[in-house]
């Protein structure tokens, strides 16, 4: 296990509650094979938990409380960033987590095992496969491309009256002035930029996240 560092103990114990342990044992798999993998910058082991433990978990205050969110995507999900971080601290989410590259898949189904996460699933696909065939109440990703770009592959994955959520820096809002057009042809409405954190984290999480809309010509999944 990875233990917090003292000045995030707090705030983990706050974020994670009684699954903490699983966070732990998720930070140490990260810290080990996810850095062995690649997975993980060198530099980037010893902050395992400033810069993607608790810079994930924090979007779960972005998520609102139990029951507001019942099933969330996360798109590009490399180590699990932040869906399994998600996973972990919220059980009664079904996450699942959307990535092309097979040793990541692989690497993810081996994590999901070791935590005995049953909440969580993994899917080999471009986002862009889904649309059309699945729908979730939130959709999220982290570090996967500019917000014009990355709303294309997202958006389509949101039910109608449900939101996109996804992880960006200190470049947000220039990056929603540039997708505010791409946005709005997607029904993405009520676009809003927030912070989550305290005065233990060096650095807030920001998240960019919109609410959808039916629009014309949308095609939901198929059923039976």
């Amino acid at each position: 296990m990875l233990p917090a560092p003292a000045h995030l103990d707090s705030l983990a114990r706050d974020l994670f509650g009684e699954r903490l342990s699983l966070a732990e044992r998720y930070a140490e798999i990260l810290r080990t094979r996810g850095a062995e993998e690649g997975l993980i910058g060198p530099r980037e082991v010893d902050r395992i938990w400033e810069r993607h433990v608790i810079n994930c978990a924090l979007m779960v205050r972005a998520l609102g409380p139990v029951g507001l969110v019942e099933s969330l995507a996360d798109v590009g999900s490399g180590a699990g960033l932040p869906g399994l971080v998600i996973a972990i601290a919220r059980e009664d989410i079904d996450v699942t987590l959307i990535e092309t590259m097979q040793r990541r898949v692989d690497f993810l189904e081996r994590a999901i095992e070791e935590l005995g996460l049953v909440n969580v699933e993994v899917v080999r696909a471009r986002a862009e496969d889904l649309h059309g065939e699945r729908e979730f109440d939130a959709v999220t990703a982290r570090a996967v491309a500019a917000l014009d770009k990355l709303a294309k592959w997202t958006v389509p994955l949101v039910r109608i009256g449900g939101e996109l959520v996804v992880m960006k820096g200190k470049s947000a809002r220039d990056e929603v002035a540039k997708a505010s057009k791409t946005l709005a042809r997607l029904g993405a409405v009520d676009v809003r930029v927030e912070e989550f954190g305290d005065q233990s984290v060096e650095v807030p999480t920001t998240v960019v996240r919109a609410h959808v809309r039916e629009i014309s010509g949308r095609k939901g999944p198929r059923r039976g």
